[in-house]
C-alpha cells in the first residue's frame, strides 16, 4: 500500500502527553497449581501498534513469559491432578460451591474492568468504546452463565420412570480442557469457553494468545484466590512450542480453540487418541453481504460498512465480501465508497474513531499482498482514500470488480479490505456459497418478502445464521453461535456452551428397592449428583 504522510501523522508525536500515560505491564508470572510462579526464562516484548512519528523504534508496553515445553506440561499435570479422573474436589463439588466460586471471581473482575479495557485499547487498538464493551460483555456473560447453570440444574432435579427403571439424568464434567483464545477478542472469546468449562466442573489449562496477552494478567490473582489449586492454570509463550506437546500427552479431554482451521487440524492430529478428544472450534469465515435489486441502499450501505469495518474488519463475523446485483451495483458502490471515505481514522481513544492501527505485526504486509494480487488481475481501488497507509494504520480500501482468480475472493482478509462482486441472477450467489469452504453467516438485503423467503431457505442450508437487512454479527449471547464446513465445530451460546463442556450421565435403579435406595440417598444428602435441590 502507498505510504501516506497524512495518515502517518495520525500516530503520536514524540512529546505527546498520552505516551506518558501508556500502560507498562511486565508479566513475570504464570499460574500453575494455585501458585503464581516467577518465570526465570526468556520473555517476549509486547509492542503496541500505536507508533511514534518519525521513529522506527518499537513502542513497548510490556512483556510476557515464553514458557518452555516442560513448564507447559507441568501446568497440564496440575490440571490432571486436580481433576483426578473425576475424584478431585472441583469436579465432585456441589453446584452451589462452583456457583459461589464463580460469583466471587465475577465480583473481583468488576474491579479490574477499566484496567483491562485500557490494556485492550493499547495492545490491540480496539477503540475505547469497544474495549470497554468487550469487558462489560464478558462480565454479563459470566452472570448469564451462572443463571443458565441454575436453570439447567433445576430442570434436572427430577426423575424419569420407564421400563421398570427409575432414573435421574444430569450433565457432568468431562475432564481436562485446553482453552485457547484469539487476539481480536482475547478477553471475551477466551471466556466464552473458559467460564462454561469451569462452572461445569472441568479443570483448565488456558493458553494466552500471543497478541492480546496483557489483558489477562489482572485476573491471575483472582483465579488463584477463587478456585482450588490446579483447577485453573495459565500459560503463555510460543503456541508451536507449548501446545503440540500438551496434545501429544493424550491428557487433554476437550480442546477449545478459536483460530485457523490449519492450526486446529494440526493440534488435533497431535493427540494420540483423536476419537476421544472433544473439540469446540471457532475458525475462519468469509461472510457475504448480498444486496438485492429492491434493497434499501442507504440501509445496506450503513450495515455493510459497519459489518465490514468495525474493528478494521478483524472479526470472524465481519462481512468479508459484498455481492451486489447488477441493477443497483453502480449506485450502491458510489454510496459505499462515499461512506467508507468518511470514516474517521486515528488512535483508539479518539472520539468516533472506527479505523485504528492493526496489532498483528505481519498484517499490513499481508493486506498489501492481497491488494497487489487483486490489482494485477483486474480489480481497481474505487474509493478515494483506498490503498493508502501510515505504517500500522491502513485506510479502508474498496476493490471492484473481484473474481475467483483473486486471493481476496477466497481468503479471509481479517483487515480493512472490502471486495465487491457483481451478480445478475441469484444462482451466482448460490454457486459462490456452495463453493466456499466456509459457512458461518450471510447478510441479505431486500424488501421483497416474496423473493427473500426462497433465498433464506437456500442460505439457511449453507450458513448457520442469516441476517436480514442487518450486518453479520455475534450475539446476543443467548443466540447459538456456530458455523458449517470449515467455520466451526460445536455451538456456543450461554446455554449451549454448558452442554459442550459436559456429558449427560444417568443414575438408574430398578424396582421398589432401588427407588427406596435412591430416596435414602437424597434424604441423607450424601450425594451431590442424586438430589432434588432447587437453586435460586
Amino acid at each position: 500500500m502507498e505510504q501516506s504522510s497524512d495518515i502517518s501523522q495520525l500516530h503520536l508525536a514524540a512529546d505527546d502527553a498520552r505516551l506518558a500515560a501508556k500502560p507498562t505491564l511486565h508479566g513475570k508470572t504464570y499460574l500453575v497449581n494455585g501458585q503464581l510462579r516467577e518465570w526465570t526464562g526468556a520473555f517476549c516484548n509486547v509492542k503496541t501498534p500505536i507508533l511514534v512519528r518519525d521513529s522506527a523504534e518499537p513502542n513497548i508496553i510490556g512483556s510476557y513469559p515464553m514458557l518452555t515445553e516442560a513448564a507447559s506440561l507441568e501446568a497440564l499435570d496440575a490440571a490432571v491432578r486436580a481433576y483426578d479422573y473425576g475424584r478431585g474436589a472441583w469436579p465432585k463439588s456441589a453446584i452451589t460451591t462452583r456457583v459461589a466460586a464463580m460469583e466471587k471471581f465475577l465480583e473481583g473482575l468488576r474491579s479490574h474492568r477499566d484496567q483491562i479495557a485500557n490494556l485492550l485499547m493499547w495492545e490491540i487498538c480496539k477503540n475505547a468504546a469497544d474495549a470497554a464493551k468487550e469487558v462489560d460483555r464478558t462480565i454479563k456473560y459470566i452472570a448469564d452463565t451462572i443463571h443458565a447453570l441454575k436453570s439447567l440444574e433445576n430442570s434436572q432435579s427430577t426423575f424419569v420412570q420407564d421400563g421398570g427403571l427409575l432414573a435421574q439424568m444430569r450433565r457432568m464434567p468431562i475432564g481436562v480442557v485446553l482453552c485457547v483464545g484469539p487476539f481480536n477478542y482475547p478477553f471475551n472469546e477466551t471466556y466464552t469457553t473458559l467460564i462454561p468449562a469451569l462452572i461445569m466442573g472441568n479443570c483448565v489449562v488456558m493458553k494466552l494468545p500471543r497478541c492480546g496477552v496483557l489483558c489477562h494478567w489482572p485476573t491471575f490473582e483472582l483465579f488463584r484466590d477463587c478456585f482450588p489449586p490446579g483447577v485453573v492454570n495459565i500459560i503463555s509463550g510460543s503456541g508451536r512450542e507449548t501446545m503440540p506437546p500438551l496434545m501429544a500427552t493424550g491428557k487433554v479431554d476437550i480442546f477449545a480453540f478459536i483460530g485457523t482451521s490449519k492450526a486446529a487440524d494440526a493440534l488435533q492430529c497431535a493427540h494420540p487418541k483423536p476419537h476421544r478428544l472433544r473439540v469446540c472450534l471457532g475458525l475462519e469465515a468469509k461472510n457475504p453481504a448480498i444486496v438485492m435489486p429492491d434493497a434499501d441502499l442507504d440501509l445496506a450501505v450503513a450495515e455493510c460498512v459497519t459489518g465490514a469495518l468495525s474493528y478494521n474488519g478483524q472479526r470472524c463475523t465481519a462481512i468479508k465480501i459484498i455481492l451486489a446485483h447488477a441493477s443497483i451495483r453502480q449506485e450502491f458502490l458510489a454510496k459505499l465508497c462515499e461512506k467508507i471515505d468518511s470514516l474517521k481514522m486515528g488512535m483508539p481513544w479518539d472520539k468516533d474513531v472506527l479505523i485504528t492501527p492493526l496489532p498483528e505485526e505481519g498484517k499490513p504486509a499481508y493486506i498489501d499482498e492481497l491488494l497487489k494480487d487483486a490489482l494485477s488481475k483486474g480489480a481497481k481501488i474505487v474509493n478515494g482514500r483506498g490503498g493508502k497507509a501510515g505504517r500500522t494504520l491502513l485506510a479502508p480500501t474498496v476493490l471492484y470488480p473481484v473474481h475467483s482468480g483473486m486471493r481476496i475472493y477466497h481468503e479471509e482478509q481479517f483487515g480493512p479490505l472490502v471486495p465487491v462482486r457483481e451478480f445478475s441472477v441469484i444462482d451466482e450467489v448460490y454457486e459462490y456459497m456452495a463453493a466456499s469452504p466456509y459457512g458461518q453467516q450471510a447478510a441479505l438485503f431486500s424488501r421483497d418478502a416474496r423473493s427473500i423467503g426462497p433465498i433464506v431457505d437456500v442460505l439457511a442450508n449453507q450458513v448457520s445464521r442469516v441476517n436480514l437487512n442487518t450486518q453479520c454479527q455475534r450475539g446476543p449471547d443467548s443466540f447459538p453461535f456456530t458455523g458449517r464446513k470449515d467455520s466451526a465445530y460445536g455451538t456456543l451460546s450461554v446455554s449451549d456452551a454448558l452442554r459442550v463442556f459436559s456429558i449427560r450421565t444417568v443414575v438408574a435403579a430398578r424396582g421398589s428397592d432401588g427407588a427406596g435406595l435412591i430416596s435414602d440417598v437424597i434424604t441423607s444428602r450424601t450425594s451431590n449428583v442424586l438430589r432434588v435441590d432447587y437453586l435460586f
